[in-house]
């Protein structure tokens, strides 16, 4: 009679605990088990699969042995001295920062529950599996995002032959600068002055998502009648389109009663307002990060100073540059094969 199989079933942690010796002070035994494997006929990546290696590790000791024979298969003297942690530490400090949290080298330590390392090795650990930057802030989006986005691509595609589309949106110029990380010599900080009193000024931007062009205006405030010039300013930009589009977020004076009557007053123009809280649908929101970029760490002493190097970012900056910037194929405001030809049945 056929005995019974058995099968091993170790916990996870008697498991762990088995891959530990493998890799450790059994390892010179499983590289001579690599190469019993590779006698038989079995393939680099099954026996890395098998025995948890890379299957280039595996390769690397059937390579030693077949010119060294077992005297290649023990570690060779190597300087300095053995690596100060635990073989899981990268896990667990990978484990512990996919939690969101003001993570520092010491809270990961007493986190870790402070390891008998030095502050700087913990870091040099952290380095193999963390990078420094600043998390990202996201918005939480509209419940009904998917069906406003669906309806905008509708209108789109129902524009007549011709049609100009625009994403428009605002933003804020300040003469306090935005000061960012960058280069500086060793033992210098680079000290930004502050004006004493703020100062702002409005940007209202218009880009073409189909040629990259940008249309721009300052202003000293962010009102309706504001924004009803800029609206008339691309009407006169495109005089032969049939509608100009412009697609825009849920700002109030989007929708405000001065808005609402000048549009009555010029059909030519339709304004489709997005999904609200979704600013990341929005590629003029991009143009925007390159502009504050592009003006950080730098103090003019006044606003007119400030405005004219808002305007010098955008004489200098070509349509196709606009198109990479913003990316507008990747909104989903654009039905599928938007272009210059999207309309030519009609």
């Amino acid at each position: 009679m056929r005995p019974a199989h058995v099968y091993a079933n170790p916990t996870d942690e008697q498991y762990h605990q088995i891959l530990d010796a493998l890799h450790r002070q059994w390892r010179v035994a499983t590289r001579a088990m690599m190469v019993l494997l590779s006698a038989s006929g079995m393939s680099a990546a099954e026996i890395g699969a098998l025995l948890h290696h890379d299957p280039a590790t595996v390769r690397r000791w059937i390579t030693r042995h077949n010119l060294e024979g077992l005297a290649g298969l023990p570690d060779r003297p190597r300087p300095g001295r053995p690596r100060l942690d635990s073989p899981r530490l990268g896990d667990r400090i990978r484990t512990l920062l996919t939690t969101p949290k003001a993570w520092t080298t010491g809270r990961i330590w007493r986190a870790l529950g402070r390891p008998p390392l030095s502050l700087r090795t913990v870091y040099r650990r952290i380095r193999e599996q963390a990078r420094w930057c600043r998390p990202r802030l996201t918005a939480k989006s509209a419940p009904d995002h998917d069906t406003v986005c669906a309806g905008i691509r509708d209108q789109i595609a129902a524009l007549p032959k011709g049609s100009v589309v625009l994403a428009e949106d605002e933003t804020h110029l300040d003469l306090l600068a935005r000061v960012r990380a960058c280069w500086t010599p060793v033992g210098v900080r680079h000290r930004v002055p502050t004006p004493g009193t703020n100062q702002r000024r409005t940007i209202h931007g218009a880009v073409n998502l189909t040629t990259g062009a940008f249309h721009h205006h300052v202003s000293v405030r962010n009102v309706s009648v504001v924004f009803c010039y800029f609206l008339d300013m691309l009407l006169t930009a495109y005089p032969d389109a049939p509608v100009v589009a412009v697609i825009c977020d849920n700002g109030t004076t989007h929708h405000s009663g001065i808005t609402r009557r000048w549009l009555a007053e010029h059909p030519r123009l339709l304004l489709i307002e997005g999904a609200r809280y979704s600013p990341q649908d929005n590629p003029v929101e991009r143009i925007w990060a390159v502009l504050k970029q592009h003006i950080a760490n730098t103090a003019p002493t006044t606003m007119a100073d400030r405005v004219r190097q808002a305007h010098a970012f955008f004489r200098h900056r070509t349509p196709d540059q606009n198109l990479t910037t913003t990316a507008p194929w990747t909104s989903p405001w654009l039905p599928k094969g938007y272009g210059q030809d999207f309309w030519p049945g009609t």
